[in-house]
This record gives C-alpha cells, structure tokens and sequence, in this order.
C-alpha cells in the first residue's frame, strides 16, 4: 500500500483526507502518519509533509491555493519582487481558516482548491490583483519558456479592456526587465526593435530609432568584473558605429522609472 507522505508529495504537497480514501489510506493510517511525523496535519481534514512548501502549507491552512505572484515563482515564473504577501485563492465560496494572518485572500471564480494554483490562473489572478504590468512580464516569462501553449487561450479570461496586452507579448523577450522596460516605452508611444543582432555588437536587448541600444542588466551582472568589461567592450564597439548605448539595472527600471523614462527621452531628442 502506498503510504499517506508518498500518495500527499507526488499530488501536489497538499490533499485532503477524503482524497487519500481515494488509494485506501484510512484515517487510521494518515493519523499514524501524522504520529511518526511523515505527515502533518495543516487543518482539520487538510494534510502536507515535511517536503510542502511553506508558502503551501501556509495557504492551506488560509484556506485555499496559494496565487498570484508567490505562486507564479513557484512556477518559475519571473515576477517583479516587491510583493512579498501570500496570496490565497479561495474559489467563489471558500472561507477562511486562519485568524491573524497576513494573508490575502482573493474569491475569485472556481471551485476551492488546495496547493498550487495552476499557472493560468496564477496569471489571469495576478492581473485582477496586480494590474497590468505585473502579468505582461509573467506572462511573457511564462512564455519565454514555453511553459504555456497559446497566449490567446487567456483572451476569453480577461477584461476586454486588457486583450491588447497579448497582442503585445512576445515570445523572445530576454527577461522580465526587458518586459516591463518594452510595456512602460509603448504607453509612451516609443516603438523598440527588439533582441537585435548589430555586426561587431552582437545582439542587444532593443534599439529605438536606428541608433539608440537599450540594455537591462539584470542580478546575474552585479558584480561580475568579467561581465562587466564585455559590456564595456560592446558598448565601444556600438559607439564605433555611431550607436549610443544607455544600460540600466533592475533598481532603476522597477524603482526609478522617471529618471530612466528622462534619459531614454534625452537621448532620443539628441538622435532627432
């Protein structure tokens, strides 16, 4: 017979008792179980191990599926990290288990479900919780890695409002900074090529207007003495072309946006 922890960790790190009856673990095996400290009870009827998340277990214990950006890094989805709150999707009639938490619930349609959400609804959740830039960059993280089939398939799931944002997706942007920098530039009404190969260069994040390279450095450059002389070496080769090239890093792009929106600006009026 299967045992509760090994019929609990491959359905997800999360599941009722009434799901174990299902491979014919009764209460009195998941209550040894719990006893010998192979599983552990989350809530009443609610059991995880010891190799759940604890962002899953906290979840449960709220009363439903962990969402929106926690569950989206789950899934290895890129997302912006200034949302450190847990999520729980609760479905149309859940209720909530915990008492001062701080959690954030969300009744959103559909039936109450446990562990993770599934990655389509983790990214239609955090558009209606976080708006639109926080699922452009998920959703073209989620397609950069081909982790979801058509994009188009979400349509039906959002505001008609929201549609043009698929449109806009892409699925060869280089990573979550380029996104988000791609988005912010569109609402003003600059258009980028993008992931653009310059002989002598190589291929650069985006160029705007012929001669204006924008590059996002993300994590992985700070401090990196190798990586960063190679970005000095083609950025000189770029200025040996009659390129100018404005480099910017995460802080900037998702914290200081109006002093990178003036140099993009200045730089373009210069080019003009």
């Amino acid at each position: 017979m299967l045992s509760p922890a090994h019929v609990i960790n491959h359905s997800g790190g999360i599941a009722r008792g009434t799901f174990l009856q299902r491979f014919g673990l009764t209460r009195f095996h998941v209550a040894r179980a719990v006893r010998d400290g192979t599983v552990v009870r989350v809530r009443r009827g609610v059991f995880a191990t010891d190799r759940t998340a604890p962002e899953l277990v906290a979840a449960a214990a709220h009363g439903g599926a962990l969402t929106c950006t926690a569950a989206l890094r789950m899934h290895g989805i890129w997302v912006p990290d200034d949302d450190p709150d847990l999520h729980v999707w609760l479905g149309e009639n859940g209720r909530v288990h915990h008492t001062g938490c701080d959690c954030v619930s969300h009744w959103f349609e559909g039936a109450t479900v446990l562990g993770l959400a599934p990655l389509e609804d983790a990214l239609v959740h955090v558009y209606a919780c976080r708006g639109a830039e926080a699922f452009f960059v998920a959703l073209e993280s989620a397609m950069r890695q081909r982790k979801i089939g058509s994009a188009r398939l979400l349509r039906a799931r959002l505001p008609a409002s929201a549609r043009w944002l698929i449109d806009l997706a892409r699925y060869d942007a280089g990573s979550g900074l380029e996104s988000l920098l791609r988005l912010r530039l569109h609402h003003l009404g600059i258009r980028l090529d993008c992931q653009v190969k310059i002989e002598g260069v190589g291929r650069v994040d985006f160029v705007v207007g012929g001669r204006l390279i924008l590059e996002t450095d993300g994590a992985e450059h700070h401090g990196d003495p190798a990586q960063r002389h190679r970005d000095l070496q083609r950025d000189a080769a770029a200025s040996a072309r009659g390129f100018e090239t404005l480099r910017f890093d995460y802080a900037q792009v998702v914290h200081d946006w109006r002093v990178v929106e003036a140099a993009i600006i200045a730089a373009l009026t210069r080019a003009s």
